[in-house]
């Protein structure tokens, strides 16, 4: 629902000496962010791409090209800035925080990677075809640990978040958690991850939908869900969602695994969907069906399924544009014609 802040906003693009609604979306999402931020002076300039990082016990399934190795080299290369949406992030002039929310440690000095944020709960998820994922009470951890995450870096000023993730297995997870809480056949919401056989891929749907058929997820319940079928990194990105909504700060979705968490965020707090931005429409499978469950409209279709938080990193400098026209061009008035009407 529009408030003032929006309608100021919006007040604002239709003065401008352009044809009406020109930005299409883009307007829509600088309105958007006037409203989060209580303001008719929107300002995205200190931005921050908090990236979820998690093993998932799911991943002695089968249903992954690598094991679960990969995760924490990955999260270490992020840690250096040598991944693929640290380069992203330097042109979109947004910081990186990593958030180690159960990446596996080998032994008992092995630690969260360097400058990660350290939300380690435990060594990834039990495996969900034999086990709950987590226990409740750790996954409610999580969620609150992801809220905290954000009204943290509310109090340091970044005024806008923005979510990644990396962990092997999450779009197992994912698919698992999406299709209990939709109540639909897993084939209908899983997608080959990062690269599967057919004959894997069919494994895969086949783990995720006996997992939930002895798990039993009440659908209406998400944390059971997310505590039965789900993953640390998840959950503690569903409590950064909630976390945004508390804090007055948007928040964008990047993919398909952002979107069930944000999805889980949404179901526990409705209002959290007035935070919310989406940036692409993910090439996973049920990258369409996340975002039609969240009722939002991503900008950018461009078949990626990177994950990290690169979808968010390719809207930023559009919606620096964006708001570079809305602060800096001139008004009908400006030019001394008459303005367009709205028909």
């Amino acid at each position: 629902m529009a408030d003032e802040f929006y309608e100021k906003a919006f007040s604002r693009w239709q003065s401008l000496a352009k044809p009406l609604g020109g930005l299409g979306l883009f307007e829509e999402y600088v309105c958007k962010i006037a409203s989060v931020q209580k303001t008719e002076t929107p300002d995205i300039s200190r931005r921050v791409l908090a990236v979820f990082c998690a093993d998932n016990g799911i991943v002695e399934e089968g249903v992954s090209q690598t094991d679960s190795s990969v995760t924490r080299i990955v999260a270490e290369n992020l840690s250096r800035g040598e991944t693929s949406v640290c380069k992203m992030a330097a042109l979109a002039k947004c910081e990186i925080i990593g958030v180690d929310c159960g990446i596996i440690r080998k032994n008992s000095s092995q630690k969260s990677p360097s400058g990660f944020y350290d939300f380690f709960i435990a060594n990834g998820t039990e495996n969900f075809l034999k086990y709950d994922a987590m226990s409740r009470c750790d996954c409610e951890l999580a969620i609150q640990n992801g809220i905290n995450l954000s009204l943290s870096l509310k109090e340091k000023g970044y005024n806008l978040f923005a979510t990644g993730e990396m962990g092997i297995g999450n779009t197992t997870t994912s698919s698992a958690v999406l299709a209990s809480i939709l109540d639909i056949p897993p084939e209908k919401v899983t997608g080959r991850g990062a690269g599967l056989s057919d004959a894997a891929f069919l494994h895969k749907i086949d783990v995720i939908r006996s997992g939930i058929a002895e798990r039993k997820p009440e659908k209406k319940d998400v944390v059971d869900v997310l505590s039965k079928v789900g993953g640390f990194d998840i959950a503690t990105m569903c409590g950064f969602f909630l976390g945004a909504q508390k804090a007055c700060v948007p928040c964008i979705v990047d993919g398909f695994i952002s979107g069930v968490a944000a999805l889980c965020a949404c179901r526990i707090c409705p209002d959290v969907r007035s935070v919310l931005l989406a940036s692409h429409l993910s090439g996973e499978l049920a990258g369409k069906i996340v975002l039609d469950a969240l009722g939002l409209t991503p900008v950018i279709t461009a078949g990626m399924h990177l994950g990290e938080g690169t979808g968010c990193m390719t809207l930023i400098p559009l919606l620096d544009m964006a708001l570079e026209v809305f602060f800096k061009m001139p008004t009908f008035r400006d030019i001394k014609i008459k303005a367009y009407e709205p028909f």
